[in-house]
């Protein structure tokens, strides 16, 4: 029999409907749910320790609180705003379920997030990420390469340089990646089938180079990853494989993806989503329209993605700094 206190059973018991909420009626991503499982899981251990109140007794001085004390931990105005949309989503699904009589999140307002440019790849940065990427694909499929690998090591690069060409060439978000199947991948029609979030579905076009190496890896890697699994794996039908065979998980390819990045001579840190913004920014400076560019990426709303103009400009402006006599 459990020993913990009644309430914090009630607390857990709140966090894991919750958590269900989000992922089977809302459709989040495991990102997201992950994330706003936290805050809530933050907001209630306040209201219990701080506020010595319980969720059903929560009002919005006490939702003010908590913010107050995660800005006093250091957390910044972006950390406060998505702590805040997560309360708001928290206090609407409690009221909406009947376990508060009102929403009492509706009146909470974050720090406004300072407007931060994204960070991206020049684009001869991207094309020496890609090259080098393409490079290690060929010595893989080589007879003799320059550094004897483990068929499992061929079969890793095969998987890598596909990754890295299909993040940039598609614009897709990690979470998008990772839950791919083979099925999603249309060779003849050079597209790629996703689900995004809100589990909204659209159709990405594809650049030949990644479809190339998709193929590579479908063909000559993902059947030796297969091989190599202990103890022998079913991954069902995901493209991307981990080294013991399962589906990939969205870990391994940020790591992954700094990792090739420091190996191209990129100093800085690089995400999947440094690709995703880099291939939007691209598209913008190379005369893309916004509808398209929107589209592409799968945003919601068009403000979204008005960022990359901004970012195209800023980079524009640096480069008259840098270049013009009289700047």
């Amino acid at each position: 029999m459990s020993t913990r206190p009644e309430h914090e059973r009630d607390d857990e018991t709140v966090i894991e409907a919750f958590a269900a909420h989000l992922q089977l009626e809302r459709g989040r991503s495991e990102h997201t749910v992950r994330a706003y499982r936290r805050e809530a899981c933050s907001l209630l251990a306040h209201l219990r320790d701080v506020e010595r109140i319980t969720w059903q007794e929560l009002d919005v001085a006490a939702l003010r609180s908590w913010l107050s004390a995660r800005a006093e931990t250091g957390a910044g105005p972006s950390t406060l705003a998505r702590s805040a949309a997560a309360a708001r989503t928290f206090t609407t699904w409690l009221a909406s379920t009947g376990r508060i009589p009102h929403d009492v999140g509706s009146r909470l307002r974050a720090p406004r997030r300072g407007r931060h440019l994204p960070t991206v790849l020049t684009g001869d940065q991207a094309e020496t990420l890609l090259e080098r990427t393409e490079a290690a694909d060929a010595a893989a499929d080589a007879e003799e390469p320059q550094r004897s690998l483990s068929p499992l090591e061929r079969a890793i690069q095969l998987r890598d340089a596909a990754i890295l060409e299909l993040l940039y060439s598609s614009g897709l978000r990690v979470s998008e990646l990772v839950a791919l199947d083979r099925s999603g991948i249309d060779h003849a029609e050079r597209t790629v089938r996703v689900r995004g979030k809100g589990d909204k579905e659209r159709i990405v076009p594809v650049g030949i180079p990644a479809l190339q190496a998709v193929q590579r890896w479908e063909t000559d890697g993902r059947p030796i990853v297969l091989e190599h699994a202990a103890p022998p794996t079913s991954p069902g039908h995901a493209l991307f494989l981990g080294a013991r065979g399962g589906r990939l998980g969205d870990r391994a390819v940020r790591t992954l993806v700094d990792r090739h990045a420091a190996a191209a001579g990129i100093s800085r840190h690089i995400s999947p989503h440094t690709l995703r913004h880099s291939a939007a920014t691209h598209l913008v400076e190379g005369g893309a329209d916004l509808r398209s560019v929107q589209d592409f990426l799968g945003h919601s709303s068009l403000a979204t993605t008005q960022i990359y103009t901004h970012v195209s400009a800023e980079r524009l402006r640096r480069t008259v700094d840098q270049a013009h006599p009289r700047a």
